[in-house]
C-alpha cells in the first residue's frame, strides 16, 4: 500500500462528511469499508472522527455545523493548495462565493469552504500537520471526486480561473479535469431528468466487489440510489446513501486505476 505524504497544487486530498448523527456514520462506514476510527476533540466541542485504514487516514467525518440542524448528511470535497488565502481572492475574481474564509484549524492545517458560480461547495485545504488522505485510488479508499452541474461551461471556466485545471472532453460529453499532468477529477452536465439534485461535488470510493459492498450498505440500513451500473469500459458504479443521507459512489474497475500522487 502506498502511502501519500504529499500532493500537487490543484488536486483533491481530502473529504470528510457532515452528519447530524457521527455515532451511527461512524457505525456504518467502518462496517461497510473495514474502516478503523478515532474521535479527536475539536476546541468547540464535540470531536472529529479521523477514519483510517491501516492505520493511515482516509476520511474524516463530523457534526453538522450550527444553524444546518435538519439537513441530511453530506459529503465535503477539499481540493489542496499551499496558499488559501490567494485562493479565496481567485474564487471571488472567478464569481465564486467564500462561503467560510480562510481559517486555522489548529496546528493542522489552514482551510476555506466555498461554492463555484453553478452551486457546488468545495473545500480548499492548506496542509500544515494534515496533509490529507494517505491512501486513495486503492480498494475501500478515494478514487475519483466528480462535480455534477447544471452549467457545466461556466464551471470549466471558473476551475481554470482558479487552479489552473486543464478539461478534455470524450464523445459522450464527460470531462476529466486535470492539474498539471494528473487526470483527478470529472464533470457531468445534469438535466431535467436528474430532478431536484443540486449541483455538488460526488465523492467515489473504490471497491473490489460492487454487489457485496452494495448488499452490505443495505444490511447497515444504507439506501441504493443507483444500482451497479456499467461506466464505459472503466468498470461498474453504484450510488448509495448512507443512513442519515449522506451520498457517495461506490465503483469496481475492470483494470488499472491510476497511482496514487508521489507512487
Amino acid at each position: 500500500m502506498h502511502v501519500v505524504t504529499s500532493y500537487p497544487d490543484g488536486v483533491f486530498n481530502w473529504v470528510d462528511l457532515s452528519t447530524p448523527d457521527p455515532a451511527g456514520a461512524t457505525a456504518f462506514y467502518t462496517a461497510l469499508f473495514g474502516w478503523e476510527h478515532e474521535d479527536i476533540p475539536i476546541p468547540m466541542g464535540g470531536f472529529y472522527t479521523m477514519l483510517r485504514m491501516d492505520g493511515k487516514n482516509v476520511a474524516g467525518l463530523g457534526p453538522m455545523a450550527p444553524g444546518m440542524e435538519g439537513m441530511p448528511a453530506f459529503w465535503a470535497s477539499y481540493i489542496k493548495h499551499s496558499d488559501a488565502d490567494a485562493i479565496a481572492a481567485r474564487i471571488a475574481e472567478a464569481g465564486g462565493t467564500v462561503m467560510m474564509p480562510p481559517m486555522d484549524v489548529m496546528e493542522e492545517g489552514r482551510m476555506l469552504m466555498a461554492q463555484d458560480p453553478t452551486g457546488a461547495m468545495f473545500g480548499v485545504w492548506q496542509p500544515r500537520n494534515h496533509i490529507g488522505a494517505q491512501v486513495v485510488n486503492a480498494p475501500n479508499a478515494l478514487i475519483w471526486n466528480e462535480l455534477q452541474t447544471r452549467d457545466a461551461a461556466a464551471a470549466e471556466a471558473f476551475y481554470a480561473h482558479v487552479f489552473s485545471w486543464t478539461a478534455a472532453h470524450d464523445g459522450s460529453g464527460y470531462v476529466v479535469f486535470a492539474a498539471g499532468d494528473r487526470r483527478q477529477a470529472g464533470m457531468m452536465q445534469m438535466d431535467d431528468s436528474w430532478g431536484p439534485v443540486p449541483p455538488n461535488w460526488a465523492v467515489y470510493f473504490m471497491v473490489e466487489d460492487l454487489e457485496g459492498n452494495v448488499a452490505k450498505a443495505q444490511q447497515l440500513g444504507g439506501n441504493v440510489l443507483v444500482p451497479p451500473t456499467a461506466a464505459g469500459d472503466m468498470g461498474r458504479f453504484a450510488v448509495l446513501q448512507d443512513p442519515q443521507g449522506g451520498v457517495f459512489t461506490v465503483m469496481q474497475f475492470d483494470g488499472p486505476v491510476d497511482p496514487p500522487p508521489g507512487a
